[in-house]
């Protein structure tokens, strides 16, 4: 990322607002490269964010309890502490947006991040506006996730339970059982189930399943959407090898079979 790139456009100075409060939105740069850690602590500082850094993964676990940031952008490869090990723990106790940081090369560690909890990565050298971009998209997205929603029929203000087969998803429980059994699902698998199940037997494609659970503006790897699927096959499919419930529609999208 070169110096330049961390620039904000003449005249479009801005200031990021998280989505719970006025206070500034609050970044934790969890990173030990200095060069990659100075050009982002002053762009982000510049786009109106409050900075606040860790320079290894012990660290980053004790400034993410301390400061509560609203979002957190994370390198993998740290001193003490792995970043995907960061990224486990904090999953434990919070849906926090996590965008990883890796060098090219480590794209499987990055895919490896996002099946246990990561919302998107990025790959260095990365431009600075397309990063702001992605973590925009994610606080928006981390926003309207909060505020009720409903997808299917509605019984008494709230979304009713749907079921399909052995699969009963509850919307306004966040509940989801599997031949009886209740299944935990983290909030964007538990997105792309619902969005699938509410549209039994119907192909459901692509874009649609990425702007209805990572948001419209979303600009990063589609494969994030593939690594979702993996990982909610693996929860409510009984061989996920050969899937039966989520089927791939090739060159279109999933479908939840009927």
């Amino acid at each position: 990322m070169s110096g330049s790139d961390c620039e904000p456009t003449t005249g479009q100075r801005s200031t990021a607002v998280s989505a719970e409060s006025a206070r500034p939105t609050r970044v934790l740069i969890v990173e030990d490269e200095e060069s990659f850690l100075e050009a982002l602590r002053i762009g982000l500082g510049r786009e109106g964010f409050a900075v606040d850094v860790a320079r290894d993964g012990r660290d980053a676990l004790a400034r993410f309890a301390a400061v509560e940031p609203d979002i957190i952008l994370l390198d993998i490869m740290l001193p003490r502490l792995s970043g995907i090990d960061v990224c486990r723990e904090i999953r434990t106790t919070s849906d926090v947006p996590i965008i990883m940081v890796t060098a090219k090369g480590e794209e499987i560690d990055a895919v490896l991040g996002l099946e246990i909890g990561a919302d998107d990565y990025v790959t260095k050298p990365y431009r600075f506006r397309e990063l702001v971009a992605r973590m925009r998209a994610l606080l928006r997205r981390s926003a309207s996730d909060s505020e009720p929603k409903t997808a299917g029929p509605v019984v008494g203000g709230l979304a009713a339970p749907v079921v399909v087969g052995a699969v009963r998803i509850d919307p306004a429980r966040h509940e989801v059982a599997v031949d009886g059994q209740q299944v935990d699902l983290p909030l964007k698998e538990f997105q792309l189930l619902e969005a699938l199940m509410s549209r039994a037997g119907r192909v459901v494609v692509r874009d649609q399943l990425i702007d209805e659970v990572w948001g419209h503006d979303y600009v990063g790897d589609t494969k994030t959407l593939d690594v979702h699927i993996k990982r909610l096959r693996s929860k409510i499919e009984a061989d996920p090898s050969t899937p039966e419930r989520i089927v791939t529609i090739r060159g279109l999208g999933y479908k939840f079979a009927d």
